[in-house]
């Protein structure tokens, strides 16, 4: 295997990942009700670790278990028990299999916790997301003494992950969750020490990731995930992601994953929400670029001092290849396409792939279905939705130890997810 593609990466705390090929973090709703891992998490993360990747992100373990983004997540609260310990276990050795290294994504849900998992879920400040649907409540503002407390659960489930076999950690300091609240001068209304400026707002994510590498050692990786912007207006700008990259620089981070966007506003997924994209800084259209973030990562790559990755819209091998070549990254996340194809990572460094399978035309969509601002941005909405019903039902099919089914329709994946994530929301041990 020649190229970037297939070139190991040596990360600062001295672990190396075989090759520049990660799995991006997808949520997989796979956990029992007592939120524990399951023979699932093996099953699917033993066919992602076989498929050749160098690197497979978790999707979100939840720190509490008042604040979840969906019933299904696993969840590292207070003591584990011996039995949700062997799960850990038994999933971190099924995904670390074939070399790979396996990190835990730690997260905590905030204000996007689904009402029928909390009313009221902890928040910087009591502002509501701005969705349709009602399957939010109203957040209430955390006291000081409860964000200390996050500070240290993270720390504590960072523990936990090393101790269990996970090769690594990664904070979810983005798309919306928790921490990307705290961050963000739109749902951080506060006046005290962790609002108002960019320094305040910025406390949060700065103590927990200390917390987090005080509790793993110097030797075990720790990432970041943090959003480009979160293209809103009063959002957390491009220009804030400097600045708070510029700030994670002293602190002995390993990989820096860049992302974007909230609930509100999926540019994660592609997609626009119900009001108009906003973008400061570096706009994303003034190259022709196949990722979503590559341009806002070129100008993080001049501050950050750390490998970064990217994740979200690569599609072509060629694509992938001149990203590494440039500098503007070091890491290619890939995540829906391995929902299609596991083994398309291999593929790809073997040449026996060229360009990932088209969603688009796997599930019938038309082109520009997900972008731009119009008075059908609800039904874009809608359809962002029934597409991410649509993978985490092939993720659940992959778990069993099924192929895809790529016949599946998206409006019928749409009905089905949501009748599957009532029920396991009224089936949570509580």
């Amino acid at each position: 295997m020649t190229g970037f593609l297939s070139e190991p990466l040596r990360l600062p705390c001295g672990a190396t990942l075989k090759n520049r090929i990660a799995k991006g973090a997808m949520t997989e709703g796979l956990a029992d009700p007592h939120n524990r891992a399951t023979a699932r998490h093996q099953r699917l993360y033993r066919r992602w670790a076989e498929g050749g990747a160098g690197l497979l992100l978790t999707g979100n373990v939840q720190i509490d278990r008042r604040a979840l983004e969906r019933p299904g997540n696993v969840v590292i609260a207070g003591e584990q028990s011996a039995d949700a310990l062997a799960a850990l276990r038994d999933f971190a050795k099924a995904g670390t299999v074939n070399g790979t290294h396996l990190f835990m994504q730690l997260s905590h849900a905030g204000r996007q916790t689904p009402k029928a998992i909390n009313p009221h879920p902890p928040a910087p400040s009591a502002v509501k997301l701005g969705l349709p649907g009602g399957n939010f409540g109203v957040p209430r503002a955390m006291r000081g003494d409860e964000i200390a407390d996050v500070i240290a659960r993270f720390a504590h489930a960072a523990r936990i992950a090393r101790e269990t076999g996970f090769t690594g950690v990664q904070v979810h300091a983005a798309h919306g969750y928790l921490l990307s609240e705290f961050l963000s001068p739109r749902s951080n209304l506060r006046t005290d020490e962790w609002g108002g400026s960019l320094e305040n707002r910025a406390r949060l994510l700065l103590e927990t990731v200390k917390a987090v590498r005080a509790a793993v050692g110097d030797d075990f990786p720790v990432a970041v995930k943090l959003n480009s912007a979160d293209f809103q207006k009063d959002g957390f700008s491009h220009e804030d992601c400097l600045q708070v990259v510029a700030s994670l620089n002293a602190l002995s981070i390993d990989l820096l994953e860049i992302s974007g966007g909230t609930y509100e506003q999926p540019r994660m997924m592609g997609a626009s929400g119900l009001e108009p994209v906003f973008e400061t800084g570096t706009r994303a259209s003034t190259r022709a670029r196949e990722a979503y973030f590559l341009e806002y990562a070129a100008s993080i790559a001049k501050v950050a001092q750390v490998p970064l990755m990217v994740t979200g819209g690569f599609r072509t091998k060629s694509g992938m290849e001149e990203a590494l070549k440039s500098g503007e990254v070091d890491v290619i996340g890939l995540a829906r396409p391995l929902c299609v194809d596991p083994a398309a990572p291999q593929k790809l460094m073997e040449g026996r792939l060229e360009v990932l399978p088209s969603l688009e035309k796997t599930l019938r969509l038309g082109p520009g279905w997900l972008s731009g601002n119009s008075p059908f941005n609800l039904i874009k909405l809608l359809n962002a939705m029934g597409v991410q019903g649509w993978f985490c039902l092939q993720i659940q099919r992959l778990a069993e130890g099924q192929d895809p089914d790529l016949g599946l329709g998206v409006f019928q994946a749409f009905r089905r997810y949501m009748a599957a994530e009532q029920a396991a929301a009224t089936a949570l041990a509580r």
